[in-house]
């Protein structure tokens, strides 16, 4: 089956030195990028992450650091991958809680103002554990029948996460086959940011999730507290919330002078 879109959606899946989203970098990038006509087109970098990659996370996912010694810095490669996704929705594995956001801080960190407001993001995983409760290669046989090999190759989890995808809607009625409907069943939790320091609340209003303004609303903390905004850009906070919370004080400024 092909899935019905009205734009491109780009499978991607993130290789990293570890699961840190502001300090842990990406070793291997493979994009999978479908269009509405059915056409494929794949891509897939090896990154140098200017930073050692742990004993323990090379045994997962097979890449060391002499794999990558001679390989691009993600700053060289940012404009290529960049220009790859930027018209399209995107798709992963966990993508929401992980993937995406490592994803847009080497972005920012690469100075490509990357951001996901005119974007669908899908999360196989959360569909999967929605429906089934296992992981990405139980799921792969589960719904494909196939067995996944070269599991935590960045392209063999990429071209198994869009098959997935497909084999679930085919399987299960009550999902509708469109990107927006697919983004909004594999949301959790409502996030202005990725990391989840800045949430919507019921009336769609940005709040602080963690510290002694939890549950406030951002604008009123950022009146009524204004080195709190100073504090959370000096702080070791990802550069995604750094941005959304930069994003929202400059329109509450602009609204007080209009």
């Amino acid at each position: 089956m092909q899935l019905n879109l009205n734009k491109p959606i780009c499978f991607f899946d993130l290789e990293t030195t570890g699961v840190n989203i502001t300090t842990d970098r990406i070793v291997e990038i493979s994009v999978l990028k479908v269009f509405p006509n059915g056409n494929e087109e794949r891509k897939t970098w090896r990154v140098n992450p200017e930073i050692p990659i742990p004993k323990e996370v090379t045994a997962i996912h097979g890449i060391s650091d002499d794999d990558v010694a001679d390989k691009p810095i993600f700053k060289e490669l940012a404009k290529e991958v960049y220009n790859m996704i930027k018209d399209s929705d995107l798709g992963g594995f966990n993508s929401n809680r992980f993937d995406i956001p490592l994803l847009a801080e080497e972005m920012l960190r690469a100075e490509v103002d990357f951001d996901m407001k005119n974007r669908q993001a899908i999360d196989v995983q959360t569909i999967f554990h929605k429906m089934e409760q296992r992981t990405l290669s139980a799921a792969y046989k589960f719904y494909c029948d196939k067995n996944l090999e070269d599991a935590h190759s960045a392209e063999a989890d990429t071209n198994a996460t869009y098959e997935v995808l497909k084999a679930q809607i085919t399987k299960y009625d009550e999902l509708e086959n469109n990107t927006k409907f697919l983004a909004e069943f594999s949301s959790r939790k409502k996030f202005a940011d990725f990391a989840g320091f800045i949430v919507y609340n019921k009336k769609g209003e940005e709040c602080f999730s963690f510290g002694k303004h939890k549950g406030k609303l951002v604008t009123e903390v950022l009146e009524k507290e204004p080195g709190y905004f100073g504090w959370v850009l000096n702080a070791d906070f990802p550069l995604y919330t750094k941005k959304v919370l930069t994003n929202i004080k400059l329109i509450s400024l602009n609204n007080k002078l209009v």
